[in-house]
């Protein structure tokens, strides 16, 4: 089974870099397990509202939650392997 993610961000973000390290080190431990979708939210203001001041995020398109900064990446593996 394929786990989709969102993964929204933007550049120039530090904590967003931190972040996609993390999800490289998810890859790295399963790559066929995943499925990551990356959404610069500079490019929507809806998305900016919504996110703004907690990038990065991340969100399975299965569940209503996301995860957002700060996180480790403990708690990142938590997230994409809840049900």
């Amino acid at each position: 089974m394929i786990i989709e993610l969102t993964f929204y961000t933007t550049d120039r973000c530090h904590l967003c870099e931190e972040a996609k390290s993390l999800l490289q080190q998810l890859l790295a431990k399963a790559p066929e397990s995943y499925q990551i979708e990356i959404i610069d939210i500079s490019d929507s203001d809806a998305l900016i509202e919504q996110y703004g001041t907690r990038i990065p995020v991340i969100k399975k398109s299965t569940d209503n939650d996301d995860l957002g900064w700060p996180f480790e990446f403990a708690s990142l593996l938590a997230y994409v392997e809840s049900n």
